[in-house]
């Protein structure tokens, strides 16, 4: 395979990691799949403001809703995921801190995601009860 690079460029080993695309793509993806839910989020978000707590467990109760929410958060922790591993990949330049800092966000995502759907599924199979 012949090399097209300039001498220089093979000196500073720069060039295509190869993953950047997917990742490109699906920051992208993410993105156009919140905007409906988002737009239903806040409609519902606006209808169960003016009701009460049995309300809210009744229309959470119901699957459609109980599966929308559920995609508006899994999708929602995945995108901040993704963002903030490209702000921490381009703007810092330690390789320990930068470490650290992609570990804290992916445990930070995972934990909030997993607490949030939890009470989600939790709500909308039993109900809220204790």
């Amino acid at each position: 395979m012949a090399d097209f690079r300039t001498p220089l460029s093979r000196a500073r080993g720069l060039g295509a990691s190869h993953h950047g695309v997917s990742h490109w793509i699906a920051e992208r993806v993410t993105s156009v799949a919140l905007v409906p839910l988002v737009l239903w989020g806040v409609f519902a978000v606006l209808r169960l403001a003016r009701s009460d707590y049995e309300m809210a467990v009744a229309w959470l109760s119901s699957p459609l809703n109980a599966v929308l929410l559920a995609l508006l958060t899994v999708i929602s922790f995945h995108h901040m995921h993704a963002g903030m591993r490209v702000v921490v990949e381009d703007y810092i330049h330690k390789r320990i801190s930068k470490a650290g800092l992609l570990l804290l966000n992916l445990f930070v995502c995972a934990l909030f995601g997993a607490l949030a759907l939890f009470s989600i599924l939790k709500v909308a199979l039993t109900g809220g009860a204790y």
